[in-house]
């Protein structure tokens, strides 16, 4: 797989909490995100130590990305403080924002965004008269 830049661009991400932190005072990381893309889609690579998955939040809305995670009451700060991790991305009109899919293992979230089927190389046959 290549690494390189795409149309999926990092934008700063809203730090809106949630129930389960709204009474202890909250810190707003923009976590680190490599992006990878292919002849069949876009990979993001987030690293989000401590997140468990029921304080993970993933939402596309248009083709806007959101990813938001809550380090557990239980893992805060000693100073009392929660982190969240925070990230928004622009979507491309050739990634297919439907059918994204996420992975989170060991502290790295890995979101497949594929591309759309008419963003897709594809192979035209030829023939002869």
């Amino acid at each position: 797989m290549n690494q390189t830049t795409t149309s999926c661009c990092p934008q700063p991400a809203a730090t809106a909490q949630n129930a389960s932190t709204a009474a202890l005072p909250v810190h707003t990381v923009r976590m680190p995100v490599d992006v990878q893309e292919d002849a069949q889609g876009v990979t993001l690579l987030a690293d989000m130590p401590g997140v468990k998955r029921e304080d993970l939040r993933l939402q596309v809305e248009g083709d806007a990305l959101r990813i938001e995670g809550d380090v557990s009451a239980f893992d805060t700060s000693a100073d009392g403080t929660t982190t969240r991790y925070s990230r928004a991305f622009t979507l491309g009109k050739q990634l297919d924002a439907t059918q994204v899919a996420a992975e989170l293992s060991q502290g790295v979230l890995r979101v497949r965004i594929p591309k759309a089927a008419s963003a897709q190389a594809r192979r035209i046959n030829v023939t002869v008269n």
